[in-house]
């Protein structure tokens, strides 16, 4: 299918790699135009400059989402570059994994400060331009973290539970405003930040087996799954579906014990 975007205007942090760069690809498919927002700069670059060479519609920000007042001016700039903002994915995370009595301040702070408060700060700062337009769609990219708990990934975990809060919490806010906000919560994905998880191990290959055992399936998802996942909740075929998470996890999250 193609066009099933066109006419959005997305805002999307975290877009430079992995799950982020997966929805981009498949965003610019179906014809949105893009504001593509990550704190590392020569790769958002590279990468944007990858999809502007093919003649697409995109701009693109290197930024913290963690500040208020930069996402608030990124956003007057997407308006300027791409129109007003109708649709944003907050995707931008960073994984902080201790035990509960050895996370320092800082963990904590930055934990919270990206997986909560910048998604709070992106939301924030396309509000009110949907509400002026008659509606919009918001989608929170969540994770399993969000309603299961794995021993040793504390702070991780709160602070995805609180994203699915915040998600239902604006959700019902909103809604009379013609504004949907959802959650999208991923289980494993065949992103470089989990293949680093492997090779932190003695054994990478028996870690990655490992992994692949805990799935009912035997394989953990791409990319490009949670992406197409992505685009059907922007887009305007599910518009009755509000303040919910879909979880895609190839079944993990359901069963009790591994086969």
């Amino acid at each position: 299918m193609t066009g099933r975007l066109a006419g959005k205007r997305i805002f999307l942090t975290g877009a430079a790699q992995g799950i982020g760069l997966a929805i981009a690809k498949a965003f610019l498919r179906e014809e949105a135009a893009l504001f593509l927002v990550d704190r590392d700069s020569d790769l958002l670059e590279r990468e944007a400059k990858a999809f502007g060479e093919s003649g697409e519609k995109v701009a693109w920000l290197a930024a913290d989402i963690a500040d208020a007042a930069t996402i608030t001016g990124a956003v007057r700039q997407a308006a300027g570059k791409i129109g007003s903002i109708n649709a944003l994915v907050n995707n931008a995370g960073v994984n902080v994994f201790a035990e509960p009595l050895e996370t320092s301040d800082e963990e904590w702070s930055r934990c919270f400060d990206v997986n909560l408060k910048g998604a709070w700060n992106c939301c924030k700062a396309v509000l009110p331009g949907m509400m002026e337009a008659g509606g919009g769609v918001i989608l929170n990219i969540a994770s399993t973290h969000a309603f299961t708990i794995i021993p040793h990934t504390f702070p991780y975990p709160l602070a995805k539970h609180a994203l699915l809060g915040m998600t239902k919490s604006l959700g019902l806010e909103y809604a009379p405003r013609n504004i949907r906000v959802n959650a999208l919560a991923p289980g494993y994905v065949s992103t470089q930040k989990v293949i680093d998880y492997w090779n932190s191990f003695p054994d990478p290959e028996a870690a990655k087996a490992e992994t692949m055992r805990l799935h009912p399936g035997g394989r953990i998802a791409s990319p490009e799954e949670i992406a197409m996942a992505a685009v059907f909740m922007i887009s305007d075929e599910c518009p009755f579906m509000n303040a919910t998470c879909l979880t895609i996890d190839g079944g993990l999250s359901v069963q009790q014990h591994p086969a």
